[in-house]
């Protein structure tokens, strides 16, 4: 099948490569209509390697995905033929200790779709299971389904913070994950949500949406601003989804006491971590690795109504212009959030 393919850090093919296609009593084979590039997918270009993972050998990319089934195993009873889905990318074994225990996103033996050495979903056609295939609502685009992935980051996050009705939270960054964080803590029940970075392009793509707070951190200090909204208390809950060192300076100020800190964002180096200022609100400190059991949540709010993710793809690129979509990913244009291949169009 024609893919696109990472032969090698900043070499992209879009060539012929042979890909596994059996398909198991319990998978389903999937023609792929859309998929979002991710920035894991573009560090990997750019870099070829994210920590101990190295493409070592070529890989086709993307995990960002949606299309329309065309093949389901004889112990499939809940999709068929014809059915819209997006896919979960991470198989994890579901014998392991951390899947029994719930958390199967830990498990070390997971298989992510463009994780060396596993091959990504950016080609004519995968199989999958099918318990990690989700069906689309008819009025849910395929678009709209690839933007499930970064999605379900949020809501995971949004979900080992326990927002209360009418919390006030922070997040800082304002790039997809930050932007999706802050629409998930708003969907949780987040009466507002601050949203600070230093990208007005970005912060004004944040704030079209209700309940979002834009903050510009060159304008002046995020912890006033914060104190300001909330008469000196503090955000119940801050989320950290910019990855920079910097964002650690100072940010108990922004929490409330007894507020909760939630860490999305993966730092590229070892960050200071002032404890005595945790200590001293008692903060509840958390962290996510992607996302567990959200995915099914993540379409629901999609096909209620109450999150909106179509204003975040910035633009859409065909298939024969996979290599040029992650030419511009890789620049890093301050007005695009997400960038889309549409693989075949009449899946979408």
């Amino acid at each position: 099948m024609k893919a696109l393919v990472l032969e090698e850090k900043l070499r992209l093919s879009l060539r012929e490569i042979e890909l596994p296609l059996d398909m198991g009593p319990r998978d389903v084979r999937i023609r792929i209509g859309r998929v979002g590039i991710c920035g894991s997918d573009v560090h990997y270009y750019t870099h070829g390697r994210i920590g101990p993972f190295v493409v070592s050998e070529p890989m086709v990319l993307g995990h960002e995905a949606a299309g329309v089934v065309v093949a389901v195993g004889r112990e499939v009873h809940h999709l068929a033929p014809g059915d819209r889905v997006c896919m979960e990318p991470g198989i994890p074994d579901l014998s392991s200790r951390a899947s029994r225990e719930g958390h199967y996103n830990l498990d070390p033996a997971v298989r992510f779709w463009a994780t060396p050495p596993i091959h990504g979903c950016l080609t004519s056609e995968v199989i999958h299971p099918a318990a990690f295939t989700f069906k689309l609502p008819d009025h849910v685009s395929l678009a709209e389904g690839a933007m499930v992935e970064p999605f379900a980051v949020g809501l995971h996050a949004a979900t080992k913070a326990q927002i209360k009705p009418g919390a006030t939270a922070v997040v800082t960054g304002a790039g997809p994950i930050g932007i999706m964080t802050a629409l998930a803590a708003l969907a949780a029940g987040a009466g507002q949500v601050v949203v600070s970075d230093l990208s007005a392009e970005k912060l004004a793509i944040a704030g079209q949406y209700p309940g979002i707070v834009p903050f510009d951190i060159r304008s002046g200090s995020l912890s006033a601003r914060v104190a300001e909204l909330t008469g000196g208390w503090g955000a119940d809950v801050v989320f950290e989804a910019s990855g920079s060192p910097r964002a650690y300076d100072g940010i108990f100020d922004l929490l409330a006491p007894s507020g909760t800190l939630v860490l999305v964002g993966m730092p590229p180096d070892l960050v200071p971590f002032d404890v005595v200022a945790a200590q001293a609100k008692e903060a509840r400190i958390e962290t996510i690795f992607r996302y567990a059991n959200v995915y099914s949540k993540a379409v629901a709010l999609m096909a209620s109504g109450k999150v909106d993710l179509k204003p975040l793809i910035s633009a859409s690129f065909p298939f024969e212009q996979s290599i040029a979509a992650f030419e511009r990913a890789s620049q890093g244009r301050p007005s695009d959030i997400k960038l889309q291949i549409v693989v075949e169009d009449s899946a979408s």
